[in-house]
């Protein structure tokens, strides 16, 4: 079949332009996430010559719509409301679907939170179209045919699979957090905020939140601005307990290669790579960690890399901005003793590292 046969039996979707984003909120505060895809979509938008749409639900959340124009939205949609101060599906699903329905962007992208998923799930059943989750890169076609080229591991994380929906839109994403890179934040944007009716009375919602309770304790490696990940160099359980005490006089979190994970020496919350999280801290220590691809896709973003490793050749050295060759058994002490004594002085700790 020709292309010029197959353009003809496509369905016109001229009707649908522009790309919209989900800002996900919690009590009043934006997921990452949510701006990460700001940058993404941008991306998307300029290529395609359509307008950033972002839009915001909740209660009092109207510092939001500003932030998403800082964060490169050129429109914003806002619905607020008593009802709409926790998540739930269908009050959420319902602003979503009218919003889609009478504006038509050709894209929208949530966030691959428990939220994100969701909402997107329920948006994409009843418009209905297709769904592209967990995606770790996003590109378009251009005109013609306007495709959303949207990428994820497949195979058992092997390989990359480009999943498109040519007969339905909007065309709908999630997205890991931490893979993409939100735009710097600029207070002096201009943009279009648009105010939505709430069409669901608090009486028509089927749940109620009675309270929230905030987990505490956990790892959360995907918010984290500081990382120590230890690899199958550490040899053990016992060495993560130096890692430990550095993120904790650093105020990070601890992290992992898959190989400490599947040999069961730390739990798989920590895991950061193609199977783990995609993170994008400000400070990630790479500790005996060899620096395979399933591992450095996870962390390469980051905005400084410190790698120890004993194996001057190992390949994580090619993704530092600084190395240390050497044991880790020793190094790792005698930076945690560094850190502690510049925060007796009251000195930043990280500024040793041009954080």
């Amino acid at each position: 079949m020709s292309t010029e046969q197959s353009n003809e039996q496509m369905p016109d979707w001229s009707g649908y332009r522009g790309v919209l984003v989900f800002i996900e909120q919690r009590s009043g505060t934006a997921k990452k996430v949510s701006w990460q895809l700001l940058g993404a979509g941008k991306k998307l938008a300029d290529k395609l010559e359509v307008p950033l749409m972002a839009f915001v639900i909740g209660d009092q959340v109207g510092h939001l719509a500003d932030e998403a124009i800082y964060y490169g939205a050129d429109r914003v949609f806002l619905c607020q409301g008593p009802e709409l101060q926790d998540y739930r599906t269908r009050p959420y699903s319902r602003i979503t679907l009218k919003l889609i329905e009478e504006h038509k962007p050709e894209i929208c992208l949530f966030g691959a939170t428990g939220t994100g998923r969701d909402l997107a799930g329920a948006i994409a059943t009843h418009l209905p179209t297709g769904l592209t989750a967990d995606t770790t890169e996003l590109d378009v076609e251009p005109h013609p045919s306007r495709l959303l080229l949207a990428s994820r591991p497949a195979f058992s994380e092997k390989m990359m699979a480009t999943i498109l929906c040519k007969q339905y839109r909007p065309q709908m994403a999630t997205a890991r957090a931490g893979v993409f890179q939100a735009l710097p934040r600029d207070p002096e944007r201009q943009g279009e905020i648009i105010l939505i009716p709430n069409p669901t009375a608090g009486e028509q919602i089927a749940t109620e939140v009675v309270n929230f309770i905030e987990q505490t304790g956990t790892v959360n490696l995907e918010e984290a601005e500081i990382i120590v990940s230890g690899g199958r160099g550490l040899g053990g359980v016992e060495p993560f307990r130096l890692l430990k005490e550095l993120a904790d006089e650093l105020g990070g979190q601890v992290g992992a290669s898959r190989a400490c994970v599947d040999a069961g020496w730390i739990a798989h919350e920590h895991q950061v790579g193609q199977t783990g999280y995609t993170v994008r801290p400000k400070l990630y220590f790479a500790i005996g960690i060899s620096g395979a691809v399933q591992h450095t896709v996870g962390m390469a973003g980051s905005d400084v890399i410190i790698a120890i490793n004993k194996d001057e050749n190992a390949p994580i050295f090619q993704f530092a901005h600084y190395g240390i060759v050497g044991d880790l058994f020793q190094i790792v002490p005698a930076i945690t003793a560094e850190v502690k004594k510049r925060k007796a002085a009251k000195e930043d700790p990280t500024m040793a590292f041009k954080v």
